[in-house]
């Protein structure tokens, strides 16, 4: 019997990585329409606090950003294998 959390067998693997692709490609969808409000944000007259949170947003979404493309290339990765 294997045990708990034990890894899957190698059989299912192209499927989940083909999801997770799947997932991290919506991911990134949603990512870049906060990304182009942030922008459109930043275009316009902001009060201070307001733009210290619109600031906040758009480096948090870009730090999100890369953390999916660092996903995306891993799974890239497991599909060539």
């Amino acid at each position: 019997m294997p045990a708990k959390g034990a890894v899957k067998s190698k059989s299912h693997e192209p499927d989940e990585v083909a999801r997770l692709r799947s997932l991290a490609h919506d991911l990134s969808n949603s990512l870049e329409a906060i990304l182009q409000a942030c922008y459109l944000l930043g275009q316009g007259k902001l009060e201070a606090d307001s733009k210290r949170w619109a600031q906040l947003i758009d480096s948090s979404s870009q730090e999100a950003a890369r953390i999916n493309r660092e996903i995306r290339k891993l799974l890239r990765s497991l599909s060539e294998e």
